[in-house]
């Protein structure tokens, strides 16, 4: 009965290998970066990926270095030279080795941030969630405390989307029956995680 296992084996094998062709190419994220709504920086921001995490990588423009991929609960574009693929067992840049990927080439279509259907507009509180579980909307009493519990702000120039994470230098405040913190950045106040020192929330 061998003459029969072995073709039933290549079909098997044939149906497997279909199986990953049609599944959606994977990347990692090579550093931690910004997602963006759309391909480029002056789009919106969704939110951070951070470095290492697994991305399901749609495709790239053609002629284009941007690519759009789901990461982490977000869904949109980041920068071809920010990720790996695996390839013939090492990792390699994809904006460097595209041609030898076969990286699909995608068009552009205006993509929703994980906190509603339509992209957020610059200076909207809410412009990402930390992990997809959900927008944390929180209540008007936090603001108040805020508002009634000034303190001084702090220079900084990286990211201040939702999702970054602060350096431990930078001192929040807790905000009393609440479980995040509260801090002032540039002169605007955000919500902070205080294990993690993730932004959660961003305030206009």
């Amino acid at each position: 009965m061998r003459w029969i296992s072995k073709p039933l084996l290549v079909s098997a094998m044939l149906l497997t290998g279909a199986g990953f062709a049609q599944a959606g190419m994977m990347a990692t994220t090579a550093t931690d970066l910004t997602v963006y709504s759309g391909p480029g920086a002056d789009y919106p921001s969704v939110g951070i990926a951070t470095r290492g995490s697994a991305a399901a990588l749609d495709g790239c423009l053609e002629g284009d270095s941007w690519c759009r991929i789901d990461v982490n609960g977000l869904r949109g574009w980041v920068y071809a030279q920010e990720l790996t693929v695996d390839y013939n067992g090492a990792p390699v840049i994809v904006q460097e080795r595209r041609m030898d990927l076969g990286v699909p080439v995608v068009s552009f279509e205006r993509t929703g941030s994980a906190a509603g259907p339509a992209d957020p507009a610059p200076g909207d509180e809410l412009i990402g969630t930390v992990d997809g579980s959900g927008a944390i909307v929180p209540p008007p009493e936090v603001l108040t405390y805020i508002d009634r519990t000034p303190m001084d702000a702090v220079p900084y120039d990286g990211e201040v989307v939702v999702g970054a994470t602060l350096p431990s230098d930078v001192v929040i405040s807790q905000v009393p029956d609440y479980q995040y913190s509260y801090v002032r950045i540039n002169d605007r106040p955000m919500l902070v995680d205080p294990q993690s020192r993730r932004i959660v929330y961003v305030y206009k």
